[in-house]
């Protein structure tokens, strides 16, 4: 990723989005840009007007992280926004090659027996370990057969963004489509910040935005958000609706690598559709995934 043109569209983009009255000034008149000027900013950062324009024209090499702090808290940045600056700065400092773990030279990766453990002991929900590529690296077997969708075509490689954007099929099993393609994009826009220098991102990112408008929309945004927690709904072709939380757990052992499991509230029709979906993946007995590409 073009470090500059990152910082620049990012700052810009937040930039765009406080309005005066967010930050506690007057609204005035005959504004010509939407949101904040650069000299408010920059009286809000505490920093001079010239200074701030070098930060927005994409020049963060050397910022202090007093300065990125102030910049933050003028944008209103929230949690995911501001790693995501911090990030960005790294890589201009090129500290991030020491900061950040080495790339594996293999690009296959395998759960270790352990971790697959962990996954086959989750019986009552899916669950299963991602990269910041959205890559699907294991699963147990409910995740197996929860995605069976997108294991039907192999021109998904086991990623959620290309069943997301590339599959049909993706629009009927996110009933909130939208809402899951920004979510979705704001991932792997924190995962080039968080690893700029990936390959299989950089042509993970370059397909998508050629072949699907939706993402390259959305891509422009510069979006970026931490995926924790929270409720999705889904319709499987199996069982039909289902409303289910998700715990998004990073692994400290798998730097990049997230564990996730998704459940149902107790006593609820989902928690009765996941159980016929245990069921249905118990008889179908659907292949667990293997080698799949490596974060």
């Amino acid at each position: 990723m073009d470090n500059q043109a990152e910082v620049r569209e990012f700052l810009t983009s937040r930039r765009a989005k406080i309005s005066p009255e967010q930050a506690g000034l007057p609204a005035g008149s005959r504004r010509r840009v939407p949101g904040l000027r650069r000299s408010e900013v920059a009286a809000l950062a505490d920093v001079s007007v010239e200074y701030y324009a070098k930060l927005e024209r994409g020049n963060l090499a050397g910022a202090s992280p007093a300065v990125l702090e102030a910049v933050a808290r003028a944008l209103h940045l929230d949690d995911a926004e501001r790693a995501h600056l911090l990030n960005l700065a790294q890589a201009a400092d090129g500290s991030d090659a020491l900061t950040r773990p080495r790339r594996r030279t293999t690009r296959a990766w395998t759960a270790h027996r352990s971790l697959q453990w962990v996954l086959d002991a989750v019986t009552t929900g899916p669950a299963f370990v991602r990269n910041g590529r959205m890559d699907l690296l294991a699963t147990n077997q409910l995740a197996r057969a929860f995605y069976d969708d997108l294991y039907a075509s192999a021109g998904n490689q086991a990623n959620l963004a290309r069943f997301q954007f590339l599959d049909p099929v993706s629009r009927r099993f996110y009933p909130d489509w939208d809402l899951a393609a920004d979510m979705a994009v704001a991932i792997l826009r924190t995962e080039a910040g968080r690893n700029p220098h990936d390959k299989d991102l950089h042509d993970l990112v370059g397909e998508l935005s050629t072949r699907s408008d939706d993402f390259r929309t959305r891509w422009g945004a510069h979006d970026v958000r931490h995926h924790g927690t929270g409720t999705k709904r889904f319709h499987h072709h199996a069982i039909g609706d289902l409303t289910l939380a998700y715990e998004g757990l990073e692994m400290a052992a798998e730097p990049g690598l997230t564990l996730t499991v998704y459940t149902a509230e107790p006593g609820s029709a989902s928690e009765e559709g996941l159980r016929l979906l245990s069921s249905w993946a118990a008889t179908a007995e659907p292949e667990r995934p293997s080698h799949q590409p490596a974060d």
